[in-house]
């Protein structure tokens, strides 16, 4: 690590990254900085490439820092390196396309980072068929009035579920008051029916779970004191914080897979930016073996169609 003037440059398996106004406080509640955020990056490297890999991925920017403007940024800007990878999205609400940044190597992160990106939102979704997920994603949102204890509960009950599904979801916190799981799926379906599915799943869980567990769409329906399972987060174009991703809040805290033997213990406001490194350098990335199975949606859609839900 070389520094110019101001900048710090970083080696990034062969590539220089030139990150600027390092020393800039990003995370008011501890104190860390840019450059704090580069070496997080470069220290969960493997974990946050596998994350995002080929997935279109938007970038939540926040150029003084947390306290500051978020900036939700789908486009590449101009002037990106030629080394830097892009997939072409489009968005049919607008009748648009954007090149958004597509991670193949650790490198792009660290790009983004100079960027001031604290957060990578990956579509559910790859580059060789944008249209077709291949990651299933269970949201479990606690409303207003819900403990982290009920949020374990569910997730429990989800896990039951997938195991009688013969499916393996691997879990992770969201970095914020939720938890996670990933499921990959194969890339066989498009996103109404991939929702559908997610949707049916749902209504399982709230048929095992009817105290602790909520799937009503509208807020106001909601029980406040339940877990909302989030179906939606399967719409096209809907994102949630990648694995190993650092959230844009004070304290620092990131999306962090777990095992499920950890999701009782599991603290999320303790896995954070300083905390993270340490546990990803004795544990390795638990979601290594995320890619290994992908699983058919056949019974989950004959659950959709017995229940009539629409795409």
């Amino acid at each position: 690590m070389v520094g110019t003037d101001e900048a710090v440059e970083l080696d990034v398996d062969g590539r220089t990254v030139r990150l600027t106004h390092p020393d800039r406080v990003y995370f008011s509640a501890r104190g860390e900085t840019k450059l704090d955020l580069a070496r997080y990056y470069l220290a969960v490297g493997d974990g946050i490439v596998r994350a995002l890999y080929e997935r279109p991925c938007m970038m939540h920017r926040f150029p003084s820092g947390v306290d500051g403007e978020k900036v939700h940024q789908k486009r590449v800007p101009r002037g990106a390196p030629d080394w830097l990878e892009t997939v072409r999205v489009y968005f049919p609400r607008y009748g648009r396309t954007a090149d958004e940044l597509c991670v193949t190597e650790l490198a792009h992160v660290l790009w983004a980072v100079q960027m001031s990106t604290v957060e990578f939102h990956p579509w559910n979704s790859r580059r060789a068929d944008t249209e077709r997920p291949d990651e299933w994603r269970i949201d479990l949102d606690p409303m207003p009035e819900c403990g982290l204890d009920t949020v374990k509960r569910v997730a429990h009950v989800v896990h039951e579920v997938l195991e009688d599904l013969g499916m393996r979801g691997w879990p992770k916190t969201s970095g914020g008051r939720g938890l996670h799981v990933l499921v990959r799926i194969e890339p066989r379906w498009g996103f109404a029916e991939v929702r559908r599915a997610a949707h049916a799943f749902a209504l399982e869980v709230a048929r095992r779970a009817p105290r602790d567990v909520t799937t009503e769409w509208w807020r106001k329906d909601r029980d406040p004191t339940a877990v909302f399972v989030d179906f939606n987060q399967n719409a096209r174009d809907h994102t949630v914080a990648a694995a190993y991703s650092v959230r844009g809040v004070p304290e620092a805290t990131v999306s962090t897979p777990l095992r499920w033997d950890e999701v009782d213990d599991a603290e999320p406001r303790d896995l954070t930016l300083a905390t993270v490194p340490t546990r990803f350098a004795e544990l390795g990335d638990l979601h290594a073996g995320i890619d290994d199975v992908a699983y058919s949606l056949d019974t989950l859609l004959e659950w959709a169609d017995r229940d009539g839900l629409d795409a």
